[in-house]
């Protein structure tokens, strides 16, 4: 009679234990199975040159930062100006946009109100390069090596603490 109680005592226990640890996590650290492997292919457009494109394998040699952002997006906002800070003050950091499910002239006034951080933008009007990276929603910011290779992927609004403690350090000891 007792065990008839156990089994379902038992399993409440795991239950608060799991639970209880999801509590502890970080949302923005949800783990990317593209971590540590090739970047997805892509030739888009480039947001102020549609007549020029940029694909993946054009950064290859080059450590980079692929920032996911849309003119719509109330987050993308609010990181914006660290973006723009942070490439000021460091211009060797080639910060590459993916313009995700917008429209051209939109994106382009955005950029032109509030700052240009990227050394370029690249239009994915579709979503279809946003899948292949896995992308959950914007704003989201991925650090690419020099094989093309996704070394981290930040999901939410970055915060001067990620770039200083997080990125910068990574792509510093990629670009060696």
């Amino acid at each position: 009679m007792k065990a008839r109680f156990l089994i379902p005592f038992a399993i409440f226990i795991a239950l608060v234990i799991v639970f209880f640890k999801g509590l502890h996590l970080d949302p923005h650290e949800i783990p990317s199975p593209l971590i540590n492997k090739p970047a997805p292919a892509f030739n888009l457009q480039q947001l102020h040159d549609p007549s020029k494109t940029l694909s993946a394998t054009d950064m290859r040699g080059q450590v980079w930062v692929f920032n996911v952002w849309a003119s719509w997006c109330v987050s993308c906002r609010e990181e914006h100006p660290i973006w723009v800070a942070f490439s000021q003050a460091h211009p060797e950091l080639r910060i590459i946009g993916l313009n995700y499910k917008d429209q051209r002239p939109d994106a382009l006034n955005w950029l032109q109100q509030l700052g240009n951080p990227y050394v370029l933008s690249v239009m994915d009007s579709d979503g279809r390069v946003g899948i292949d990276y896995g992308v959950y929603g914007v704003p989201e910011t991925y650090v690419i090596d020099k094989q093309g290779v996704i070394r981290m992927k930040h999901i939410g609004p970055i915060t001067p603490e990620v770039l200083q403690s997080k990125i910068l350090p990574l792509v510093q000891e990629l670009s060696k």
